[in-house]
């Protein structure tokens, strides 16, 4: 069993406003960075289409009807501030769930051991009725639902790295005891959600906030003071990662310094607790990530680990 690389064209046409951060760009980096000899050995598939069924099991089959019955012909429609549509994000945001669900799929029958899923739009942001924050729907809530619904697992674990909060993914399973959310995320920042004290109902909610201008040290802290004990206790039969890498320290829209050796090691300690509990089966999706060249690396380092779990 190898690594599982799922991507599709799709991805591109989800066109963005010039100066936009989420532009087609970042997935033409990392599709670039993956091209190398030392990834010749992933297995590459085009995502396919997710359902509205799909879509349904996290958000509410009314607003997903009225998201996509809004999407523009040309041109561009705005959610909010920073959030739009084109006429291809709807396409893109099915093949980003068609491709995480895919992938849960392939891992849960151990067809690959784990699985990296490039597709933009992201979706931590997106809540049960609210498209935001750049995120149409919630990809990785829906893959751990759908673990749970069509191969019976009891227990998901999400770990979200991404530098901004994946309030989307809180508020989702905030009364759910058999999905752990873990982050580690700047505060105060963009959605201003992910105070340590939000633990929601059962307690599985783990919040573990940085401050601008922290590094290498404080993250790893957080990871392995708050996050990677409850991931042990909690004993996930999949894990799944929001793979956001705005913390490098190149990324325009936050103020973490991380650098691509420490996506690197919590790819690794995050797949020890997979190995321990889950058989090894652990989904990545992407989703943030700004500056190119720090997304390219910092995916290069993410997915090399991935393959040599």
């Amino acid at each position: 069993m190898t690594t599982l690389l799922i991507t599709h064209p799709a991805g591109l046409a989800h066109a963005m406003p010039p100066g936009h951060p989420e532009r087609p760009e970042r997935l033409k980096a990392v599709e670039r960075v993956l091209e190398a000899e030392r990834f010749a050995a992933l297995i590459r598939v085009e995502a396919p289409l997710g359902t509205l069924e799909q879509v349904a099991l996290c958000h509410p089959l009314a607003h997903a009807q009225a998201l996509m019955a809004s999407a523009p012909d040309e041109g561009f429609v705005q959610i909010d501030g920073d959030t739009l549509m084109s006429p291809g994000t709807i396409e893109a945001a099915l093949r980003a769930v068609g491709g995480a669900t895919f992938a849960v799929d392939e891992v849960m029958t151990a067809t690959a051991r784990n699985a990296f899923v490039a597709m933009r739009p992201p979706g931590h942001h997106a809540e049960r009725e609210r498209a935001m924050g750049f995120c149409i729907f919630n990809h990785a809530a829906i893959a751990a639902r759908h673990a749970q619904k069509v191969h019976g697992i009891e227990r998901v674990a999400i770990v979200d790295w991404d530098v901004h909060h994946g309030n989307g993914t809180q508020d989702i399973f905030w009364d759910d005891a058999s999905v752990l959310y873990a982050s580690s995320h700047e505060m105060p920042l963009y959605p201003g959600t992910g105070s340590a004290s939000e633990r929601g109902i059962h307690g599985t909610i783990v919040n573990a906030p940085l401050r601008a201008g922290d590094g290498s040290d404080e993250f790893r802290d957080a990871f392995e003071i708050a996050i990677l004990p409850r991931l042990e206790d909690f004993q996930p039969g999949l894990v799944i990662v929001s793979a956001g890498f705005d913390a490098h320290w190149r990324d325009p829209l936050a103020g973490i310094n991380l650098r691509e050796s420490d996506f690197a090691w919590v790819t690794q300690k995050v797949m020890e607790v997979a190995d321990r509990h889950a058989g090894g089966r652990l989904v990545s999706i992407l989703e943030g990530g700004y500056d190119l060249e720090g997304l390219a690396k910092s995916t290069a380092a993410h997915v090399a680990a991935l393959m040599e779990g």
